[in-house]
């Protein structure tokens, strides 16, 4: 049986610097099966886990001196929130890995503690007809653990509550900045090249210099949807991330206004302005997976609803943008 140390080592932690920035997030996974922690014995209890590495990390790293099972089902290493919603982290897969596991044979008792947020993807009734076991769902976090199991598997209501605070936002940042790399640097290449069209036909020093200033507006809408946003999250008006992205995006435009009026026109400004709410309330966003703030049915209502309003603004800004050195 697999022992599994519950103290992360240098390589853990570099791991898991790469998976909180991308680098390595897809491939970021572990065996699906039975493992140990300490001294197991037949009447210790199962935890049930995914196999992305940095959830199973994160709850071995709590298991300190303790003697317990771990069965990691195979989400195709994504989190156990994620993959609960995706119908990864199920039943079928929970029984699955117990029947693979010999589970049966290894305990003496017939109970799995399970991720609370698991939930959505597993019914405790048909997992215990599908594999013998009943499924009791432990807290939302795995510091819980200890105190969980220590309390005879009793729960209170913070064990129960989902936060969203500053740390925990934060924390999102890298990964969001690190996805938007390759197509935020193809995005401010082309916005350059396009840059020097004008009555002239082609002009490399427009390109430079109407280019540089759409840069800057590029990058502060960027830093504002995918970092402003979720560090003032709470304090933004609205509760659909596509306002609260817009809403800062407008804040963009208006610097935009101030900095460059004597530079272009009023319809290149107005391309710059529409272009920075686009950006910003797109990639604020991208953060409605990653909150207890939105609901499945609320995220899809606000796409449909954020989706159109950034397509439209995104391409008059370009048009405007584009057109903006024939009307000066």
């Amino acid at each position: 049986m697999p022992q599994v140390d519950t103290v992360l080592s240098r390589a853990d932690h570099i791991g898991t610097i790469g998976a909180r920035t991308g680098i390595q997030r897809d491939k970021y996974t572990i065996t699906p099966g039975l493992y140990c922690v300490g001294k197991p014995t037949a009447d210790s209890p199962v935890l049930v886990t995914a196999n992305y590495k940095l959830t199973f990390d994160a709850l071995r790293n709590e298991l300190g001196g303790m003697n317990v099972w771990i069965l990691v089902v195979d989400t195709r290493g994504i989190n156990v929130w994620c993959a609960a919603g995706k119908g990864t982290f199920s039943t079928e897969e929970i029984a699955y890995q117990v029947q693979r596991a010999k589970l049966m044979e290894v305990v003496s008792h017939r109970e799995l503690i399970l991720p609370q947020c698991g939930a959505p993807g597993v019914s405790a009734l048909k997992l215990k007809t599908a594999c013998g076991f009943k499924g009791t769902f432990g807290p939302i976090r795995a510091t819980d653990i200890r105190p969980f199991l220590a309390g005879g598997k009793m729960v209170d209501e913070t064990m129960r509550s989902v936060t969203f605070n500053l740390k925990e936002r934060a924390v999102l940042i890298p990964l969001e900045i690190f996805l938007l790399l390759k197509p935020l640097t193809l995005t401010l290449v082309c916005l350059v090249l396009f840059s020097g069209f004008g009555p002239d036909i082609y002009s490399l020093d427009h390109a430079l210099h109407r280019g540089g200033s759409i840069i800057l507006v590029t990058i502060i809408s960027v830093l504002a949807g995918a970092v402003l946003v979720p560090l003032l999250l709470p304090w933004i008006p609205g509760r659909q991330f596509w306002l609260k992205g817009l809403l800062l995006g407008i804040l963009v435009a208006i610097f935009t206004v101030l900095r460059f009026l004597p530079f272009v026109g009023w319809i290149a400004l107005t391309g710059m302005a529409l272009w920075a709410m686009s950006v910003s309330s797109f990639l604020a966003m991208n953060f409605t997976g990653s909150t207890p703030y939105t609901s499945l049915s609320g995220v899809e209502m606000e796409m449909r609803k954020g989706l159109a309003i950034q397509i439209v603004s995104a391409l008059l800004g370009l048009l405007c943008w584009l057109a903006g050195p024939f009307f000066l």
